[in-house]
């Protein structure tokens, strides 16, 4: 294990080095992959040379997502001290199911979900849980809107046409769940957006409505907070109402953008928050742990119990239901993916996690601003997000995003609402600067000057 180690501590040193003349790792065509890189595996073993040559030669070749000049995904950067919760973790190899194997990590987990669930604004009834990822934890939230329906679908099946309902600018694991919970694909109703990308919540109510009256039965409406593309915060005020109105289960997808939670400056964003059934984020996207780590809360625990407790007496043997975590888990063997989360919050404070929120915004503010006061730019982006979305002087968002990545230049990607489709800058990576921002720009335009004929100029 110390050799072990020791050849981790030289692969993170030469990434760490890489990464300062390297940002952007050297692009490999899919169909180069295995020509370029030894990924074989063969009956005998080889050397540790050997094979810390082989991982250093796969590691400096993998996408660096913690540079400035990765803005791709929903995720970006390092937090060191969740990274070091995660290695931790990773040493101790609990599995989060009963306290006679986690023992103090159960605690941790509980920790971290009692303190979100008091800063919703819930009492010592609510609860959670951790899953691998918000599809997951989204379809967990989906299973207790069914199941508080009709407490027989979990042993019975389902036998009603139910029907959920969610905004047409949400993700998309909404559809994939549905077909999983037996609810089905055709029976999600994507509820049209209107020019900022919020569910139109007028149409919310005539689509339940109309779907009342030819027999469906209503019964979970997904709210998201922010979505995919515009980073775009649903009406939770409007839609709790319609929920309560109309005895629905309201559940919020803030996988993404959920994290304002511990922002005082920008926790208006999710105003009302207290008032849904259940609520999920990823810590590992705005608040910058290593994935994944998602959460998922809900105001009253029966729910979290009725829709996944399953006796096992092989397993639960020792100490009561609120310290076996597999109670109230879509999963039996189960990574600890809080302590990471544990550790970064322990160490900065709740006060510190609102500062790496407010800190994104700020860096989205630099983007947003240069966009707006550049007439080479066309500016897409709504206010109060880290997605800046634009396109550069006419350009297809499509064919700059490809050219840069195709020239390891930068990683950044593009997304489409309603007809118009751009470049989509996330500013999810805390880490960064001002001048990190200004340079991602510098390095577009530069690219863009000394590659005329990609783009047909």
């Amino acid at each position: 294990m110390k050799q072990s180690l020791e050849t981790f501590n030289r692969l993170m040193n030469a990434l760490l080095e890489d990464e300062q003349q390297n940002p952007v790792s050297k692009h490999i065509p899919a169909t180069d992959l295995y020509d370029r890189l030894d990924l074989s595996l063969q009956a005998d073993g080889i050397d540790t040379k050997n094979l810390e040559k082989a991982l250093k030669d796969i590691v400096l070749a993998t996408p660096k997502t913690a540079t400035p000049s990765f803005f791709n995904q929903l995720f970006g950067g390092r937090q060191e001290h969740a990274i070091l919760g995660d290695l931790l973790a990773v040493m101790l190899n609990n599995s989060m199911y009963t306290y006679k194997v986690a023992g103090p990590q159960i605690g941790v987990e509980k920790a971290v979900l009692r303190e979100v669930c008091n800063m919703i604004g819930w009492d010592e009834n609510s609860d959670g849980t951790l899953a691998a990822g918000g599809s997951m934890t989204n379809l967990m939230g989906m299973i207790m809107a069914r199941d508080a329906f009709n407490e027989r679908t979990r042993f019975d099946g389902v036998h009603q046409k139910m029907t959920v309902y969610t905004s047409a600018d949400s993700h998309y694991s909404t559809q994939k769940n549905a077909a999983f919970a037996g609810i089905g694909r055709n029976h999600v109703r994507q509820i049209p957006s209107d020019t900022e990308g919020r569910m139109d919540m007028n149409a919310l109510r005539r689509t339940i409505e109309a779907d009342i009256t030819a027999g469906f039965h209503p019964i979970l409406i997904n709210c998201t907070a922010a979505t995919t593309v515009l980073g775009t915060y649903d009406d939770l005020v409007a839609a709790s109402q319609i929920a309560k109105e109309f005895d629905i289960w309201l559940h919020v997808d803030g996988a993404y953008g959920g994290s304002v939670l511990f922002s005082e400056k920008y926790r208006h964003l999710i105003e009302g928050v207290e008032l849904v059934n259940s609520f999920t984020l990823n810590a590992h996207k705005m608040l910058g742990t290593p994935l994944s780590c998602s959460l998922i809360v809900v105001k009253d625990k029966k729910y979290l119990y009725d829709s996944f407790s399953n006796d096992a007496s092989y397993l639960y043997q020792t100490d009561h239901d609120d310290f076996n975590l597999g109670k109230t888990s879509l999963q039996c063997g189960r990574r600890n993916d809080a302590l990471k989360f544990w550790v970064l919050w322990k160490s900065v404070g709740t006060n510190g996690l609102g500062q790496i929120i407010d800190k994104q915004f700020e860096l989205a503010d630099i983007a947003r601003d240069y966009v707006r006061g550049n007439p080479d730019y066309t500016d897409y982006s709504i206010d109060d997000t880290v997605a800046i979305c634009f396109n550069y002087k006419g350009i297809a968002a499509e064919d700059i995003c490809t050219q840069l990545y195709e020239n390891s230049e930068l990683l950044v990607g593009y997304g489409s609402f309603k007809d118009d489709t751009f470049i989509r800058l996330v500013t999810v990576n805390a880490n960064n600067e001002k001048q990190d921002i200004l340079n991602f720009f510098n390095t577009l335009e530069a690219f863009v000057a000394n590659n005329k004929e990609l783009f047909g100029e």
